[in-house]
């Protein structure tokens, strides 16, 4: 070799090779071939379970501080209400600074306030001003913990395997919230109040733990490096909210995903109310349906991850399909009829969601996922705030069983309106410049510009 060639520049640490399985595998475990995907699935595990055993146990704190129930509710929105108004600035920081290093740092800030409502609780010091701080600042770490954890996940597999990488994360997200409920009674039971936000703080130190240890998947480390070529530039929290305003498709999925999240997904309200009311059950009846929804969710979750190439139509088209379902639901004589029905459509939602965070999270190019994810999360803020109000004002004028049907046919018609608009678009005349010399300009069908 001539002692004037350029020495070879080491390759990226990455995963070993995964293995083979097969071409265009549409298996839903199929990112779980990749070694850091699977520490990244058992780290949001533990971290799931923690996070759902501080929840079972924090609004009953929050009674036991206050007796109200207003309160409670007020708490939970004080955590919400950061991501409505810095989403758009958590996510640039999220496209400015490197992935892992955000991840670890948010998730690190998270379990220092966890240790610190342990700390407080332990010493009976913690009163309604410095819940309500805690939760305030809790929102607000979030608001870039939130974008960064997503996309690092999506960093560790090739961009056909973020299906399955975010169906597996759904089946993760479910374990964790069955076992954190179930942990918390014992851990509140054995050891108090205090060891149940110890042992998220935990949770929290387990995943900043395990975070340097992951490497870019074959096939994701040029998306990685585009990331990291761009941390240069200003924040720039006008440019993502730009793209996402310029861009039919991501506009397109927030005016479904609206219009499902505010009239109909709401189940824990309708059907609760639809089950106690018209169909003369009790809470354990609930309970049931309940549970039924939940494997509903995890049975879709499975089969959103076999995905590939999910679209905004495809999420159309199973929204449209929940609507119809939900009218089905409405007209329900019995709780048997009624549980039939509540599983497809709890599969199909899950598979829709699925669906849709594969599109979000892969559609805008690298430099800018953060910052349209936070666009995203102030707009889900949004309809979560403004969803249950809306549904149980139209339940209050039309009852449970007329919410339902009128909300599945809102849901269903607005779909079906918006496919109509968009195929007459995309057949509309488009006229052609005249050649010079040639005949006038002539019309010819095609997509409008």
């Amino acid at each position: 070799m001539s002692s004037s060639s350029t020495p070879a520049r080491p390759a990226p640490a990455r995963d070993a090779a995964p293995p083979p399985a097969g071409k265009g595998s549409h298996s839903p475990w199929r990112s779980l071939r990749h070694r850091s995907m699977r520490w990244w699935s058992v780290a949001n595990l533990v971290s799931n379970a923690g996070t759902w055993m501080q929840l079972t146990v924090q609004n009953l704190l929050v009674l036991e501080i206050t007796g109200s129930a207003a309160a409670t509710g007020l708490s939970m929105s004080v955590q919400a209400a950061p991501a409505l108004l810095m989403s758009l600035l958590g996510g640039a920081v999220v496209d400015r600074w490197p992935r892992k290093l955000t991840a670890a740092v948010s998730q690190a800030l998270l379990g220092a306030i966890a240790f610190t409502t342990a700390v407080l609780v332990a010493l009976d010091r913690l009163d309604l001003t410095s819940l309500m701080t805690l939760a305030a600042v809790t929102g607000i770490v979030a608001t870039v913990d939130g974008p960064a954890c997503a996309l690092l996940g999506n960093d560790l597999v090739p961009a056909e395997d973020v299906p399955s990488a975010i169906g597996v994360g759904a089946l993760v997200h479910n374990a964790g919230r069955l076992a954190g409920a179930a942990l918390a009674g014992v851990t509140v039971g054995l050891l108090g109040t205090a060891a149940a936000y110890f042992a998220n703080g935990i949770s929290f130190l387990f995943v900043t733990a395990v975070i340097p240890f992951l490497r870019p998947a074959r096939g994701a480390a040029r998306r990685v490096a585009e990331e990291r070529g761009s941390g240069e530039r200003a924040m720039g929290i006008r440019e993502g909210l730009a793209f996402f305003v310029r861009r039919p498709r991501l506009l397109a999925l927030a005016g479904v995903t609206g219009v499902s999240a505010v009239f109909g997904r709401n189940y824990a309200l309708t059907l609760a109310v639809l089950v106690t009311g018209p169909l003369a059950g009790g809470a354990g009846a609930f309970g049931t349906v309940s549970t039924v929804l939940a494997v509903g969710g995890i049975v879709g979750a499975v089969l959103g991850a076999r995905l590939r190439k999910p679209s905004v139509r495809l999420v159309g088209a199973l929204a449209a399909a929940g609507g119809l379902l939900q009218v089905v639901a409405g007209l329900s004589p019995s709780l048997a009829v009624l549980l039939v029905l509540v599983l497809p459509m709890a599969v199909v939602e899950s598979v829709s969601d699925t669906a849709g965070t594969a599109v979000l999270q892969t559609d805008p190019p690298a430099r800018l996922r953060g910052r349209v994810l936070g666009v995203w999360g102030s707009i889900g803020t949004v309809w979560g705030l403004g969803g249950p109000p809306a549904l149980g004002l139209l339940m209050e004028l039309a009852g449970p069983r007329g919410a339902l049907i009128a909300g599945g046919l809102i849901v269903a018609g607005c779909i079906g309106a918006g496919h109509l608009l968009r195929g007459r678009r995309a057949t509309a005349p488009v006229l052609l410049p005249a050649e010079p010399g040639g005949p006038a300009a002539r019309p010819a069908l095609g997509r409008a510009a």
